[in-house]
């Protein structure tokens, strides 16, 4: 299926590892021009190089920290000059931090919300102005499902999850009349660099693929998701393909949660 993305350009946070460098893979293989930023310089170029070398594709790496006001806009102007237009983005960048409800700080709780919910107000907010000159616009926000069923010990990201989603619904009606398209996805039990880490703070009481057989064998589909799973779902909802799909949440889950 032609997808009808060759040319475009796209800006994807978090690009350097797990699903936000799957996304910009799968975005650069249909034929977008792909801007990544992370924070840190040397796994951001590794993560470029690999990108290029994989899919041919015109990659740009520029460092930033989404938390950042100043980087975050930085980012976006600087895909924009370097392309000469900008019509995708995906807020991808965020960490896992959940815990309970009594021993989450205040300091912790305005450090997750700063990543995931104004890191992605700033780049939208950057972006905006590019996409209404382009004539059309795709915004992705990935999510998780904890935001619309969160569960023991998930705080403060079930809340930053669900202020996502929110923000998603109100950003797609305000940005409609000017053809860009706002949509969510909440992602599951997917296999990336915070799943990784889980894995890795056990202390190798088991290996990587133990971790996932054990942990995914209760999951409707028995299995853990892949970040090519997620990215092949965001490259669809950018495309022309889905030109009337705006303020949708979508979960890529694996049928794991119960509420939608």
């Amino acid at each position: 299926m032609d997808l009808g993305l060759n040319g475009a350009v796209a800006a994807v946070t978090g690009g350097s590892e797990g699903i936000g460098w799957a996304v910009a893979k799968a975005l650069a293989a249909e034929g977008c021009r792909v801007a990544i930023c992370a924070r840190r310089e040397d796994v951001l170029a590794q993560a470029a190089a690999d990108l290029s070398e994989e899919t041919g594709g015109e990659i740009l790496a520029v460092p930033a920290d989404v938390t950042s006001p100043e980087q975050a806009a930085e980012f976006i102007e600087k895909a924009a000059a370097h392309f000469g237009e900008l019509n995708i983005l995906v807020n991808n960048a965020g960490r896992s931090a959940a815990g309970l409800f009594e021993h989450v700080s205040d300091a912790a709780w305005q450090e997750d919300i700063n990543l995931k919910v104004l890191g992605a107000v700033r780049c939208s907010r950057a972006a905006l102005p590019h996409m209404r000159k382009a004539g059309w616009g795709r915004i992705i926000n990935i999510t998780h499902t904890g935001g619309k069923q969160p569960g023991p010990s998930s705080l403060p990201t079930s809340v930053s999850r669900a202020a996502g989603i929110a923000l998603t619904k109100a950003m797609a009606k305000d940005c409609a009349q000017h053809n860009v398209l706002v949509n969510t996805i909440m992602v599951g039990s997917i296999k990336s660099m915070q799943s990784q880490r889980r894995w890795e703070a056990e202390g190798g009481r088991r290996s990587l693929p133990e971790f996932y057989a054990e942990a995914g064998a209760n999951l409707p589909l028995t299995r853990y998701g892949e970040a090519e799973e997620v990215a092949a779902v965001v490259a669809f909802l950018v495309s022309k393909r889905a030109s009337y799909v705006s303020g949708a949440i979508v979960a890529v889950d694996g049928a794991a949660s119960e509420a939608i």
